[in-house]
This record gives structure tokens, C-alpha cells and sequence, in this order.
């Protein structure tokens, strides 16, 4: 049993309005040595394989096929052995 941990976040470049709010809030609190904020996702799946490069060859085929768009997103694959 393997745990993925895939972290999504937009492209350099892509508009980020959560991201921008949050800055702003941040600075409204006082917080003004924060220069960028930028928002990213999480997405954890318990999966049974092989061995961690199976796993990791689905993971990929699952970010490529639903979990991402790679035209706005850049995504991090980590497998944990359970």
C-alpha cells in the first residue's frame, strides 16, 4: 500500500486571484514583508501497487488524464510506502 501526495499549483504567469486576496488581506494585518502569495491543492490517494514506480506511473497518468490541466498547472508527485 503506497500514499500519494500530489501538489497542484498554477504556472508561473497564470492569474491567481485567491493568491492576490490573500496578499492583500496579509497586508491589511500588518504583514507587509509578505512580497507573494500563491495558492496550491493537495490531493492525497491511498493506492495499492507493485512497487513505487508503478504507483508513481499511475499517479502521473491520473494527473495528466483529470487531477491537472497542463496548459495552468505544475504539479509535485511524493509516494510514502504505507
Amino acid at each position: 500500500m503506497y500514499e500519494a501526495k500530489v501538489k497542484i499549483g498554477l504556472k508561473k504567469g497564470v492569474s491567481d486571484p485567491e493568491g492576490a486576496n490573500t496578499l492583500k488581506a496579509l497586508h491589511l494585518l500588518g504583514f507587509d514583508k509578505v512580497k507573494e502569495a500563491r495558492t496550491n491543492r493537495t490531493v492525497d490517494l491511498l493506492i495499492d501497487g507493485k512497487n513505487k514506480e508503478e504507483v508513481k506511473k499511475k499517479v502521473e497518468e491520473m494527473c495528466q488524464r483529470l487531477l491537472t490541466n497542463p496548459v495552468i498547472h505544475t504539479y509535485e508527485i511524493e509516494i510514502i510506502e504505507k
